[in-house]
């Protein structure tokens, strides 16, 4: 038994039987008090009669109205506590009321009579995909590494990783590895990519990143690398300043870039494709680099850049393919894969086979358009439909309808075969419930 209440942390108490439970049936539920010629069980002892108001009901996922779904009842007044003090709505709700009647008017993707439903409230995503709500009714499932499909649920091989930027709902595309060892003095770093088009050269995309996170400070120890507007930028800061190196730019013409980069103590450099080899200090005296994070290629679990130390933030995640990745921390040794066991990510979110489609198994109906991000898909349907490949109508009374349905705050929408009618709660008139 859990309960919670005013937003306190729940109290549970457990109780084990010896015996088997055997499955219950339950009678009617009973608001503030329970009617004398009811039998009650013996363990519930004296009942009294509650004295005050109860406001909203809900049961699961199930919101039961008060007035309107109750069989019977006595001596049961209009509450008049004005509700809006207390602040009811969740979620960013505006609640508004008269002397009688309140409602909460609900932000976007919110919904129910305290904006306390959400489409992800029933997640629909498996394998840990993570769940946004598009809209009021319809989710989009992001898919981990490894997965992609409507819900995530098909299994794809990835030896060439393509990531989408950020999508529309504000995520980036990444692979995360276990943190590089050994990184502190030296290391090396060889890798190719392959733009997903010429605009998206000239963007602001993040390639990998690995540092301190989470507090954006100056003395923050990272290592970048990314794309700003046609030139490669790389920059690392090792605790007492950022040194960046920012090569010419790219030559479009070409299919697929190179770049080896790399840093022994304070002294950086860095080759892209034919361009010459460019050189930096790092300023100050510290010659380390203390970073803790995992390898973020392509983008950042975070979707948020002001998370990242001060320097040269990447606001979006790279568009395209990134292979071939390699890393070395001694001229001793050889290049080897990020990731333990090798080249294999600890996690990541929209990534893609390169040059495969997801969009070409999916086929999105009633003039729905199949987006794909990574390996993230999904129907973005006309209006009028919804669903997963847009085969369900819109009811007029549902949020999405175009034009919205009249029924005002409150009161209950109910289609009909031509039109709509609105059932109007306690102490309200009028086809769409205006009238006190």
């Amino acid at each position: 038994i859990e309960v919670a209440a005013d937003g306190n942390p729940s109290v549970q108490h457990r109780l084990s039987f010896s015996h088997q439970v055997s499955q219950l049936t339950f009678g009617s539920i009973f608001l503030g008090n329970v009617p004398v010629h009811e039998e009650v069980h013996r363990c519930a002892g004296q009942i009294y009669g509650y004295k005050g108001c109860i406001r909203d009901f809900q049961v699961n996922h199930k919101e039961l109205f008060i007035i309107d779904e109750a069989r019977e009842g006595r001596n049961v007044e209009n509450c008049n506590v004005p509700i809006c003090d207390y602040h009811p709505c969740h979620n960013g709700g505006i609640c508004t009321s008269d002397e009688e009647n309140w409602y909460c008017e609900c932000p976007k993707l919110y919904t129910g009579k305290l904006c306390q439903f959400a489409t992800c409230d029933e997640n629909p995503c498996g394998n840990g995909a993570t769940c946004f709500p598009k809209s009021r009714r319809d989710a989009v499932c992001l898919c981990p590494y490894g997965r992609s499909g409507i819900l995530c649920s098909d299994a794809i091989n990835i030896t060439q990783p393509s990531f989408s930027g950020t999508d529309v709902f504000g995520y980036t595309s990444f692979l995360a590895y276990s943190t590089i060892p050994n990184i502190t003095f030296y290391y090396e770093f060889r890798l190719k990519f392959q733009l997903a088009n010429h605009h998206s050269a000239l963007q602001d995309n993040l390639i990998f990143f690995t540092g301190q996170k989470g507090q954006g400070l100056n003395g923050d120890d990272f290592l970048e690398l990314g794309l700003r507007n046609g030139r490669v930028v790389y920059s690392y800061n090792l605790g007492s300043g950022t040194a960046t190196i920012i090569s010419k730019p790219l030559d479009l013409t070409l299919n697929v870039h190179v770049i080896h980069l790399g840093r022994n103590l304070q002294k950086g450099w860095l080759k892209v494709d034919d361009q010459k080899n460019k050189t930096v200090t790092s300023p100050g005296r510290l010659v380390g680099l203390n970073v803790f994070s995992q390898f973020y290629l392509g983008g950042y679990r975070e979707y948020t850049p002001e998370l990242l130390p001060k320097g040269p933030r990447f606001k979006n995640g790279f568009q395209g393919c990134i292979f071939e990745v390699q890393v070395r921390t001694s001229l001793n040794q050889g290049f080897k894969s990020p990731g333990s066991p090798e080249g294999h990510p600890n996690s990541g979110r929209s990534v893609g086979q390169c040059k495969d489609s997801p969009c070409s198994l999916i086929k999105c109906r009633n003039g729905g358009k199949c987006i794909e991000t990574g390996s993230t898909v999904y129907c973005d349907c006309l209006t009028g439909w919804k669903g997963a490949f847009c085969t369900e109508t819109v009811s007029v009374c549902e949020p999405e309808h175009d034009p919205p349905h009249l029924c005002q705050q409150g009161s209950t929408c109910v289609p009909l075969p031509n039109g709509y009618t609105c059932h109007c709660p306690l102490g309200t008139t009028g086809t769409y419930c205006e009238q006190g």
